[in-house]
């Protein structure tokens, strides 16, 4: 059941258009991430469905209501926002009631509210602590907190974990995460952090400069983006592009040809109906951990080492082509290299990916 319509939102500044029309769903207990690089529009988005700031057209629905009009007080939502917002002269039990109080809910409503969250947050033995006596994350468990004594319909949250260090996302992922096994509420999340996306979302709503670039399953969007700007913003590190000139065109597949193509050219699939000619440019992208140094494939590259970072468990390769173009491979264990060693970089076929000149996935 749909629980969350956005149905061809406008939203304008001026002329400026800051929201192009997007159209999405999220379903009833679903978990959707929007995604997408700095100024892409995603907190925009996720104020207008909370009603902090007014569309300019279409139109957005909570539950089977049209909320478009409605102040955002009455549309069942609580919102967690990037900065904590704690009233610093307020206890814990007082920040997580004080919403509470304010639409005038009986005592002992209240008191079993914040029991209740509080017990699902693990916050019982903070609750009579001050703001400045608690951690980033402790800060931000009470924020969310703070949005579940309203038992909202919907759940919004904007960037809540950008503020805390790396080993304090990685925890309040996996508590957020369990948060909505346990709620099963709708809950939306904006996030520019790809890892959040992935390892939080039922769905994925990748966003740029206002308009919807893919909607799908963390795996969809990993093993099947539309084009090169979700193939290159989903996976950690990026995918790495190559530009091959075509040679042929037979039987489904393509020949393309690189200078570092240690065999010259290697042939590719393409789907059925790719409006490709010899002589068109295509875009091969490889992913850092589908290629390993050394070995045999019909697709391998010459190329010279820049540096290796290692990182552990692995080592990250910095390579470039003889055209300068530069690639990252990934590699069990650590390793050491000579800045400008030649290295042979090899994928296999089939974690090949090829786009079109606009980009377009092939």
């Amino acid at each position: 059941m749909t629980f969350l319509k956005i149905d061809h939102v406008v939203k304008k500044y001026g002329d400026a258009t800051v929201i192009g029309g997007v159209s999405l769903e999220a379903r009833e207990g679903e978990f959707v991430v929007f995604v997408g690089p700095s100024g892409c529009g995603k907190s925009t988005l996720m104020r207008l469905v909370a009603g902090l700031d007014e569309v300019s057209g279409g139109s957005i629905h909570i539950n089977g209501v049209d909320v478009t009009e409605v102040e955002p007080a009455a549309r069942g939502v609580s919102m967690v926002f990037q900065s904590y917002a704690l009233y610093p002269h307020m206890s814990v039990r007082e920040n997580m009631s004080f919403g509470l109080k304010m639409i005038k809910t009986p005592p002992d409503e209240i008191y079993k509210r914040v029991s209740d969250a509080a017990a699902i947050l693990k916050l019982e033995h903070l609750l009579e602590r001050r703001p400045k006596d608690l951690s980033g994350g402790q800060r931000q468990r009470v924020a969310i907190g703070r949005a579940i004594v309203r038992k909202p319909k919907l759940f919004l949250f904007d960037e809540p974990l950008s503020n805390l260090d790396a080993e304090l996302r990685g925890e309040m992922r996996v508590e957020i995460a369990r948060l909505h096994r346990e709620l099963g509420v709708t809950m939306v999340y904006v996030t520019h952090d790809q890892v959040e996306a992935m390892t939080l979302a039922d769905r994925i709503v990748v966003l740029r400069a206002g308009k919807v670039e893919q909607i799908g399953s963390p795996a969809d969007l990993y093993d099947h983006p539309v084009n090169t700007f979700v193939a290159g913003f989903i996976g950690s590190p990026k995918m790495n592009f190559l530009p091959m000139q075509v040679e042929a065109v037979e039987d489904g597949r393509v020949r393309l040809a690189h200078a570092a193509l240690q065999a010259g050219t290697v042939a590719l699939p393409v789907s059925a109906g790719a409006a490709v000619r010899p002589g068109d440019t295509l875009t091969l992208g490889l992913r850092p951990e589908h290629i390993a140094i050394g070995g045999a494939s019909p697709l391998a590259l010459s190329v010279s080492a820049h540096y290796v970072e290692n990182l552990g468990g692995t080592s990250q390769f910095y390579v470039q082509t003889a055209d300068k173009v530069p690639l990252i491979a990934m590699a069990q264990g650590r390793h050491t290299v000579t800045p400008g060693e030649g290295l042979v970089m090899t994928a296999a076929l089939e974690h090949a990916y090829l786009f079109d000149a606009q980009g377009l996935a092939l």
